[in-house]
Parts: structure tokens; C-alpha cells; sequence
């Protein structure tokens, strides 16, 4: 005892006629993004580690990265 498509296809409106559009297309999303993150989360753990020494830049360069971005502006009061 199979399914035709005509029974999956009467399945699908029935679901969408009890659940609506938004609702399905908010748990598909939700779905997508727990498979996405189970995903990275095994990637993640399959990786060696690198080490934090070596790419880790110091407080001069950062300081020196900051001064140029950060712009000084002097307000001045309108009497």
C-alpha cells in the first residue's frame, strides 16, 4: 500500500489549509538553521586546534588601527 501523488498532493494542501503559509515557512526556516548550526558545530569539532600565540596581534598594532579610524569632532553650540 503506497502513496500516489495525488495523495501526497491532497496531504500538502491539507496541511497548509491547517497550518497556513507563514507558520510553515517560519518552522522551515527554523528547521534549515538547527541542521546549518548542527553542521558547524561538527565541523567545528573535527579541526585542530591552532595556536592562540601566533596570530594574536599586539596592544601597539591595535592601538595604531584604531587612531586612524577614529575621527575627533568638535561640536559647537549655536547661540
Amino acid at each position: 500500500m503506497g502513496f500516489s501523488t495525488t495523495h501526497l498532493i491532497i496531504f500538502l494542501v491539507i496541511i497548509i489549509v491547517i497550518f497556513g503559509t507563514k507558520k510553515l515557512r517560519n518552522i522551515g526556516s527554523d528547521l534549515g538553521g538547527a541542521v546549518k548550526g548542527f553542521k558547524d558545530g561538527m565541523k567545528d569539532g573535527s579541526t585542530p586546534e591552532k595556536p592562540a600565540d601566533a596570530t594574536a596581534p599586539t596592544l601597539a598594532a591595535t592601538e595604531k588601527t584604531e587612531a586612524k579610524s577614529t575621527i575627533d569632532v568638535e561640536a559647537k553650540i549655536k547661540s
